[in-house]
C-alpha cells in the first residue's frame, strides 16, 4: 500500500543552522537591493522570520527578530530600533500562532502571514509617526500583501533542504 505523496505527509529532515543563517543572509541581501518602488517590495526578512518562527520556534525567536531588526535599521539608516521592535513583536506573534498556522494549507497560511506582515508594518509605521515622520500613505500595505502572496513559494524553497528523498522500500513494515 502506497500513501499519496503530498507535502503534508512527508517527514522532514532536521533543519541545519546553515540553512537558517543562509536564508536570513539572502533575505537581508534582497532587502538591501535598490528597488525602484519600495512600496511594492515585500519585506523579505520579515517573511523569512515568520517562516522560521512558525516552523522552528525553538531555534528562531525574539532574539533573532531583534538582531535582524537592528541589522535592517543600521543598513537602511533609519531610526534605530523601529524594525527591531517590529520584528520582535512579529516573532512573538508568529510563535504564538505557529500551531494554528500549520493546521491550514499554504494559501490559508498566507492569509495568516498577511495579517502578521501587516501588523509588523503597522508597528514600524507607528514608531516612525511617534518620532515625528509624516504618514507614508496606504501604499505601505501593498508590500505585506505581495509578501503573503509569496508565502507558498517561500515555504517550498525553504523546505527543500529538509525534504527526504522518496525511497520506497518494499521490505520495510511501514
Amino acid at each position: 500500500m502506497q500513501l499519496s505523496d503530498t507535502s503534508s505527509q512527508r517527514i522532514l529532515l532536521p533543519v541545519h543552522a546553515g540553512t537558517i543563517l543562509g536564508s536570513f543572509a539572502l533575505a537581508l541581501l534582497a532587502n538591501f537591493l535598490p528597488w525602484n518602488s519600495v512600496a511594492l517590495v515585500p519585506d523579505f526578512v520579515a517573511l523569512v522570520l515568520v517562516f522560521w518562527c512558525v516552523r522552528q520556534p525553538r531555534l528562531v525567536g525574539l532574539g533573532a527578530g531583534w538582531m535582524m531588526g537592528l541589522l535592517i535599521d543600521a543598513g537602511n539608516g533609519v531610526l534605530m530600533g523601529q524594525h527591531a521592535l517590529a520584528y520582535s513583536l512579529l516573532a512573538f506573534a508568529s510563535i504564538t500562532l505557529s500551531r494554528r498556522i500549520l493546521w491550514f494549507p499554504l494559501w490559508s497560511q498566507a492569509l495568516h502571514v498577511m495579517a502578521l506582515l501587516l501588523f509588523a508594518q503597522a508597528v514600524s509605521a507607528l514608531v516612525r509617526l511617534a518620532a515625528g515622520a509624516e504618514f507614508p500613505g496606504w501604499s505601505i500595505a501593498i508590500g505585506p500583501l505581495i509578501g503573503a502572496a509569496l508565502w507558498p513559494v517561500v515555504t517550498t524553497l525553504l523546505l527543500m533542504p529538509q525534504r527526504r528523498p522518496v525511497e520506497i522500500d518494499e521490505n520495510r513494515a511501514i
